[in-house]
């Protein structure tokens, strides 16, 4: 057994100790993970367990040698690339407003509902997310990638619809490229990690809940203190990243624990009960990852200007629920 997965055994085995803790956004921006050297308004960031920084509508955060995950409107994941800048211009969850100055930033949506709505900003670029995805942001080329979801771009009295699998050049050209979905680079690489991490804990947050009998009735940042961590929690359905991993609801969570059924019918080869945990599990992945929380592989070679994009087996990516 690979140690990711003798890792994700031991934590789903625990996972009956967390005990999720509701807390209700207010504002958008929560500094929810640093790495590295990072910079709030001048000041160095020091990671706390359960302490998380709090940006306020201009803000200003920059990164040297280090990253930096930011949690946007509830859904919404910003990872921050070294050697970053950029400025929270409006901190509302119905309307977040992010102005990027320089470097690099990936944003993903695993949930965008209609109430919210998230802006990019780059110079005189006006850049409106329209749907759940993941898109990159780069300034060394000025460039807007989308590798799924859809975004629209206004410039000097342009518009344009940027859709999955499309560049468009923000240098006042307005020029849209094809580009391969399927390379990526450090900043990918290291946010395809966070990624998992967070649907991790959204696995034993929305468990307590449902085993609670509390009523959920809402889409929102969950503070999980047996990890020290937020996750999202979707208010029904399954919601599966870019990535592939999932973000089960408190409703829809119970099928990952559910006791093997003994009635008739063909089996589903791709779940076991598991004796050691006590419940139907998913069978692993290719690369040693449950495919709990994962559908994919490893990601390909690496390529410095572009992002990676992971085989999925549901047609359920990019933040669309089932």
């Amino acid at each position: 057994m690979k140690g990711s997965t003798r890792l994700l055994t031991v934590m789903l085995a625990a996972v009956g100790l967390a005990a999720a803790q509701e807390v209700i956004s207010a504002k958008a921006g929560l500094i929810h993970y640093v790495q590295g050297r990072v910079l709030l308004d001048s000041k160095a960031v020091e990671p706390k367990f359960g302490s998380f920084p709090q940006m306020h509508a201009g803000s200003q955060l920059r990164t040297e040698e280090g990253r930096a995950e930011v949690l946007l409107t509830p859904g919404v994941f910003m990872w921050v690339g070294e050697n970053s800048s950029w400025r929270l211009v409006s901190d509302r969850l119905a309307d977040t407003r992010v102005e990027v100055l320089g470097g690099s930033a990936l944003i993903e949506c695993i949930e965008l509902p209609k109430e919210n709505s998230v802006t990019l900003l780059y110079q005189n670029a006006v850049i409106s997310l329209r749907k759940g995805g993941l898109y990159r942001l780069n300034t060394d080329p000025a460039e807007l990638r989308v590798m799924e979801g859809q975004a629209e771009v206004q410039q000097g009295g342009q518009f344009v619809a940027v859709k999955k699998g499309r560049l468009l050049t923000l240098d006042g050209t307005l020029l849209l490229h094809n580009f391969d979905t399927k390379t990526g680079d450090t900043l990918s690489r290291w946010s395809r990690q966070r990624a998992e991490a967070l649907a991790m804990v959204n696995v034993s947050a929305a468990r307590s809940i449902w085993q609670s009998g509390q009523q959920w009735r809402m889409r929102d940042w969950y503070w999980n203190p047996y990890f020290g961590m937020f996750t999202y929690m979707p208010l029904r359905g399954v919601y599966r990243s870019f990535w592939g991993y999932s973000f089960w609801s408190p409703r829809q969570v119970y099928v990952v624990f559910q006791p093997p059924q003994m009635g008739g019918g063909m089996p589903d080869a791709s779940r076991s009960y598991n004796r050691d945990l006590g419940y139907t599990t998913v069978s692993s992945t290719s690369a040693g990852t449950s495919g709990t929380i994962a559908t994919s592989s490893a990601p390909t070679a690496a390529s410095q200007s572009s992002t990676a994009s992971i085989p999925r087996q549901s047609s359920q990516a990019g933040g669309k629920g089932r």
